[in-house]
C-alpha cells in the first residue's frame, strides 16, 4: 500500500503539470517531504542530421550560458552545430564544387585556343 502521508507543499497551484510534479522523499529523520522534479533538458543535436553531438552535455539554455565556452563547443569549424560526418561531407562536397569550377574554366579555354 503506498504510503500518503506527504504533501506538496510551496506550490503555487494544485494541477500535475509537466512543469509542476513533485515525488517523496524520505528524509534521514524518517519523515517524508516533497521533493521537485524538474524538467530534463534536450541534447544538443547536429543541425544536418539531427543526431545527439557527442561531447556537449545536455543542459537548459539558461543553464547553458552560464558554462563556459568550452563546455557548450567542440574545437573545430562548426563544433557545436554539426557532427564530424556532416561536416566532413561539407569540406568534401565544397572542394568538389570548386574542383567543378576549375575544370570548367579550363574546358572553356580550350576551344578559344585552337580558332
Amino acid at each position: 500500500m503506498p504510503d500518503n502521508r506527504w504533501t506538496r507543499q510551496g506550490t503555487r497551484h494544485s494541477y500535475t503539470t509537466s512543469t509542476h510534479k513533485f515525488r517523496p522523499v524520505r528524509t534521514p529523520g524518517g519523515k517524508l517531504v516533497s521533493q521537485r522534479i524538474y524538467k530534463k533538458a534536450s541534447i544538443p543535436k547536429c543541425m544536418d542530421c539531427k543526431n545527439a553531438l557527442p561531447g556537449i552535455k545536455a543542459r537548459k539554455l539558461s543553464e547553458m550560458h552560464r558554462t563556459k565556452k568550452r563546455e557548450r563547443t567542440v574545437s573545430r569549424a562548426y563544433g557545436g552545430a554539426a557532427c564530424h560526418t556532416c561536416l566532413k561531407t561539407r569540406i568534401i562536397r565544397a572542394f568538389l564544387l570548386e574542383e567543378q569550377k576549375a575544370v570548367k574554366k579550363v574546358l572553356a579555354d580550350r576551344p578559344a585556343q585552337k580558332s
